[in-house]
């Protein structure tokens, strides 16, 4: 048996009342997460299985997966970064993780809430609903920081296999896409149905959340093309770039988000072949290689972001051999760029790739770096001949 210490008694209170408020209402629907188990029902679960425990006055205790750098793993048969097998264990009566413990029940609680009533808010809303108080009969402080309360969602995420989505949480919403489909939404009560090839200049916005109510049906493209820069998708929706070459056109606008990565994913997954066009920089690179393998922050939902079949069409170093004119459109590559190629070197899901090293390392020795953007220097339009090119002639990278 367990003897909570006075100054643990009102946080062993906040965990019993947040796993058990009887004015909870049921939600019409259970979300299903990628396991199609029910996540408002997961969450009833953890509560119910920590409650059992304070009732039984013993130390409430919930294992999620360790998300340390140690514990991240390129499963190279799978082709993507993934969270090992090495856990760690959360225990309320240890003293540098009550606070920690409390908060995340705190935020369970809350995101039980969300689904409960089909409610959505972004991590930054979960912050404010949490910042102060659980509730009217709790005066705790339960976080001073937004920065407090990130890692404890991840957390979450890990522990019963969900992504924030799952939650009702949103992230960030970036990104815009055009081509031949069509998406049935079912938001705000009201099911909508928007036709992706007739959204003119702007594109679809690609929301943070691709999975849930949400269906994308009628995808008559041939293939998927990942435009990094905002500027050269424009481009290339002006040119009609995806009407003749029936593909679906899309822009993370920058490093992909997370709704942006899962559409690659959910899209490849319908047998269409994904081609991403970047800059040849370090940073272009490396948006390329979490779309393919996912990335080290967010290796816990490897599977679900990570399109390993991607392939780079460029732009590459070695198309200054091609191209004569990129020659004069070279940009002084930075130390910081420098010490970046360095670094990816060293990564397992690159250094594999012969034609990979051979790029990195062309960076280290020319001391140049190239923008996509660049290769409207002849004509406008030659940025869409360059691709068709590379499709044509397969000229791409793993």
């Amino acid at each position: 048996m367990v003897s909570y210490p006075q100054n643990h008694t009102n946080l062993k209170n906040i965990i019993a009342v947040s796993i058990q408020r009887p004015e909870i209402i049921m939600a019409k629907d259970g979300k299903k997460n990628s396991d199609g188990k029910d996540v408002k029902k997961m969450l009833e679960d953890f509560g119910e299985n920590l409650a059992q425990e304070v009732h039984r006055q013993k130390a409430p205790t919930f294992k999620t997966l360790s998300r340390t750098k140690s514990n991240i793993v390129y499963e190279k048969k799978l082709g993507y970064l993934t969270l090992g097998r090495a856990t760690e264990e959360r225990n309320f009566m240890n003293i540098g993780q009550t606070k920690r413990f409390m908060q995340t029940v705190a935020i369970a609680t809350k995101c039980h809430k969300f689904l409960a009533e089909n409610l959505h808010t972004s991590i930054r809303g979960l912050f404010y609903q949490l910042k102060f108080s659980l509730g009217e009969d709790v005066d705790e402080n339960i976080f001073s920081e937004q920065s407090e309360s990130n890692p404890l969602i991840e957390d979450l995420e890990a522990s019963l296999g969900v992504k924030r989505e799952d939650l009702n949480l949103n992230a960030n919403r970036r990104g815009v896409l055009v081509g031949n489909m069509k998406v049935i939404d079912d938001y705000g009560g009201e099911r909508t149905e928007t036709d992706l090839s007739k959204t003119g200049r702007s594109g679809w916005a690609v929301p943070s959340d691709v999975d849930n109510d949400i269906e994308f049906v009628d995808v008559k493209a041939k293939y998927v093309l990942v435009v990094e820069k905002d500027a050269v998708w424009q481009r290339l929706n002006e040119d009609g770039f995806w009407k003749k070459e029936n593909c679906i056109l899309i822009s993370p606008q920058g490093q992909a988000a997370r709704g942006v990565r899962r559409i690659i994913r959910k899209l490849a997954d319908k047998g269409l072949p994904v081609y991403v066009f970047n800059d040849a920089d370090v940073w272009g690179w490396y948006i390329y290689w979490t779309i393919k393998t996912g990335s080290m922050n967010l290796a816990y939902v490897g599977a679900d972001i990570a399109t390993p079949e991607a392939k780079f069409l460029g732009v590459t170093l070695s198309d200054l051999e091609k191209y004569q004119f990129l020659k004069k459109m070279t940009l002084k590559a930075t130390e910081v760029d420098l010490k970046r190629a360095q670094e990816m070197l060293g990564y397992e899901w690159i250094n594999q790739h012969g034609e990979w090293v051979e790029e990195l390392k062309k960076v280290l020795k020319l001391k140049v770096k190239l923008e996509q953007d660049t290769l409207q220097g002849p004509r406008l339009t030659f940025v869409g001949d360059y691709i068709r090119e590379k499709i044509k002639n397969k000229d791409w990278l793993p």
